[in-house]
């Protein structure tokens, strides 16, 4: 007998053998390609008793959840059933040589018009963790947004303990009437937009508003498990404080970055900015319901929905009878004031990236090009015969060194690839202000600006060193700027003037934050270093909407480089026109 199963043994050997060989092959090891449908509908949402058609994808609000693992190629085909012109950006996805499916109207793409499809396609390299989908045209992202969850690859594990669940939370913010019609009479006007009505954890405002308390998110919890809470600010125009009462949360993951664990009871996230933490929940259960509450961070002037969404952290009683929450204490959480800019920026100096031989920090180190952009509030002239209710009867503007900049009518990357440039768009972008002033000081007389589509070009893999200075100019103001196509790293940030001789040595060149979102200090600065590695259009903007329609917005062109994989492949067939 035992002569008779000896080869089927060793066969079995070798087959294992053979699969664990076929198993280490790239191909093998390569990700799969994932299909998603988003039908751009209206669908009626009601919140605090305001009924409204809103525009959403499939009919969920907020999004569906796009989800893949690292190495995966996605395509997800965009089909616009609705009277605006749509485009859907994958905030933070570093689309590598795929700049056609990254989504900023007439930068990247044209919309996408009712009855079209558009299909974006692109694959998922280097990047495990927590982003972001939103419509990138107008305020329409108001209600087009949802998650994009990046799994490791197969058989790689987290580098921290593994949660017994993954929940995605989204910070948004709600508005009783149409966004669009917001911002179209503000940008009429030149006066400062109507805020928001409230603001929503998962779509749902929560019982501090009247007419609310049936639209609470719950988040249902075991004693004694760990859980990776994915944090989403979509958020249109709010940087939002962020705690759970009487808990502690420890941070492994800032915009698809692993970063080196700290704990805090209380986060800061910016809009664009998403970050992965650990919930510990407590070892029994509490007897107590435990509210987690967001609400905003604001330096600036002017008005601001200064309300705070809560949604409910509640123990499952380990017995099965369960117990009434009416009958449990309600804990709050203490959040920092609204204007907390020491709390913002101590809390930005505690993300560092884990610089480990797995996951390593490429910082550069030596660098080719450098700029210093001043970001910031100003005016345009109010236009003749009319009256404008901005800055003493002229109109709200924002700029990058005093350019406030113009969308085209067609798109950046088609003209630049076609080398039809038209007109389109200028490669004089300043490289620093044009007039020199005291940023942080007292603000110049002259408060306008000038208006262009200007861009800076640059050769494929220039290493970058960008200052971010926020001007006083109409009020010092936080700014959270988002670069597409690239990660940086963040290597040095303060208050006042940057001081090149003084703050350049203490840049942090070992194990700085890598990051696609960064709040510019109120009244402060910020450094920040890349590799311009990827070949395309790259939008640059704060995602702060209303600055952003402002004109506080640019980009970078980067060419192709001399390898096949460094160059930009033509546009898809399907792509949309002007």
């Amino acid at each position: 007998m035992g002569a008779f199963h000896l080869p089927s043994f060793a066969s079995m050997s070798v087959l294992l053998l053979g699969l664990c060989f076929l198993a280490l092959l790239p191909e093998f090891a390569a990700g799969i390609t994932r299909h998603y449908t988003f039908n751009i509908k209206y669908h009626n949402v009601t919140r605090l008793c305001h009924t409204r058609n809103i525009i959403s994808v499939n009919g969920q609000f907020p999004g569906p959840s796009l989800v893949a693992r690292e190495g995966d190629r996605v395509l997800i085909k965009v089909t616009n059933h609705v009277s605006n012109n749509v485009t859907i950006h994958w905030h933070g996805v570093r689309q590598v040589t795929s700049g056609w499916a990254d989504g900023p109207a007439y930068v990247t793409q044209c919309p996408i018009q009712t009855g079209q499809s558009y299909t974006y396609n692109f694959t998922i390299t280097g990047q495990r963790g927590t982003l972001l989908w939103h419509a990138h045209i107008s305020w329409l992202r108001s209600t087009l947004y949802g998650p994009i969850i990046i799994l490791p690859k197969r058989n790689e594990s987290y580098p921290f303990q593994k949660p017994h669940k993954e929940i995605p939370i989204l910070f948004g913010e709600w508005f009783n009437v149409d966004p669009e019609a917001i911002i179209s009479q503000a940008l009429q006007t030149g006066a400062g937009p109507n805020v928001s009505d409230a603001y929503t954890i998962n779509g749902l405002p929560g019982p501090l508003y009247n007419c609310s308390s049936k639209d609470t998110y719950k988040l249902k919890v075991k004693p004694g498990k760990t859980y990776l809470l994915r944090l989403i600010n979509a958020a249109l125009n709010d940087e939002l404080f962020f705690s759970i009462a009487n808990h502690t949360l420890t941070v492994v993951e800032a915009d698809a970055v692993y970063v080196k664990p700290f704990d805090t009871d209380k986060l800061l996230i910016t809009p664009g900015q998403t970050a992965n933490v650990l919930l510990r929940t407590k070892p029994y259960f509490p007897n107590a319901t435990f509210f987690m509450q967001a609400r905003p961070y604001f330096s600036g002037m002017g008005t601001i929905d200064n309300s705070t969404t809560a949604g409910i952290l509640e123990y499952k009683h380990p017995s099965n009878h369960s117990i009434s929450s009416k009958k449990l204490q309600l804990y709050k959480p203490t959040l920092p004031s609204i204007n907390d800019t020491s709390f913002a920026v101590n809390f930005t100096r505690k993300f560092r990236s884990l610089a480990s031989v797995k996951y390593p920090a490429n910082v550069p180190q030596i660098v080719d090009r450098k700029f210093f952009f001043t970001v910031g509030l100003g005016s345009n002239p109010c236009p003749k015969n009319t009256t404008c209710q901005g800055p003493n009867g002229t109109k709200f503007s924002a700029s990058v060194n005093n350019v406030s900049f113009v969308l085209p009518s067609t798109a950046i990357l088609q003209s630049y690839f076609f080398g039809q440039n038209n007109g389109v768009y200028t490669t004089d972008f300043p490289v620093k202000p044009p007039m020199p002033f005291n940023y942080t000081g007292t603000p110049p007389n002259n408060t306008n600006v000038s208006n262009g589509t200007r861009t800076v070009l640059l050769p494929f893999n220039t290493s970058v060193e960008l200052v971010m200075q926020d001007t006083s100019i109409l009020g010092a103001e936080s700014h959270p700027l988002h670069l597409h196509g690239f990660n940086f790293f963040v290597v040095g940030l303060g208050f006042g003037n940057y001081d090149p001789d003084k703050d350049l040595m203490n840049f942090n060149l070992v194990d700085p934050m890598e990051r696609n979102t960064i709040g510019v200090p109120a009244g402060g600065w910020v450094a920040i270093r890349f590799f311009a590695d990827n070949p395309g259009v790259w939008f640059m903007h704060c995602h702060l909407d209303v600055h952003t329609s402002w004109g506080l917005r640019m980009a970078w062109i980067v060419q192709n480089g001399a390898q096949p994989n460094q160059t930009l492949p033509p546009p898809p067939s399907d792509l949309p026109k002007c």
